[in-house]
Parts: structure tokens; sequence; C-alpha cells
């Protein structure tokens, strides 16, 4: 049994983790951003059922920019949010 799972560990391409671990950081880097500007958005506004749903829901980020970009009573734009930006960098 030990020597199958040795050369089933070894088996595996050794930067595979790595990409992996890549793209993982990137896309729990995405989705919290996202989910923390709607739900400060969705506090704001006082969208109770928006709030509840981004938190509970997990969608990379999509439920959060339809919430931003067309449900929100101050709708973003593209515009504000390259103004937003410009003001970090």
């Amino acid at each position: 049994m030990d020597a199958f799972l040795k050369d089933y560990i070894l088996s595996f391409d050794k930067s595979q983790p790595i990409v992996s671990s890549i793209i993982l950081f990137v896309l729990v880097t995405w989705s919290f951003v996202w989910k923390g500007l709607a739900l400060w958005h969705s506090a704001k506004n006082e969208d109770k059922y928006w709030f509840i749903a981004i938190l509970i829901l997990n969608t990379i980020g999509l439920l959060e920019i339809v919430y931003l970009f067309l449900f929100s009573k101050k709708r973003w734009t593209i515009g504000k949010v390259k103004k937003y930006i410009e003001s970090y960098i």
C-alpha cells in the first residue's frame, strides 16, 4: 500500500500545485474584493435582502457585480470604477 501511494504522489507534475495555488489565490482575492464592495454598498443602501444573498451565496463575484452595476440604488458605471481605481493608484 505504501509503495502505491508513493508512486501515485510522485506521478504528479511538480508545477501543478503551484499553478493551482496561484489560480485559487486570484479567484479568492477577486471574490473577496467584489463581495466586500457589494456588502458595503448594500448595507449603506439598506438593501437587506441583497445583503443576505450576497453574504450567503458564493458566485465568484458575479452576483456582486450584477448588484453593483444593475440593481443598486446608486448604480456604478465604468467611469466611476475607473476613477475609483485611479484614486488608489
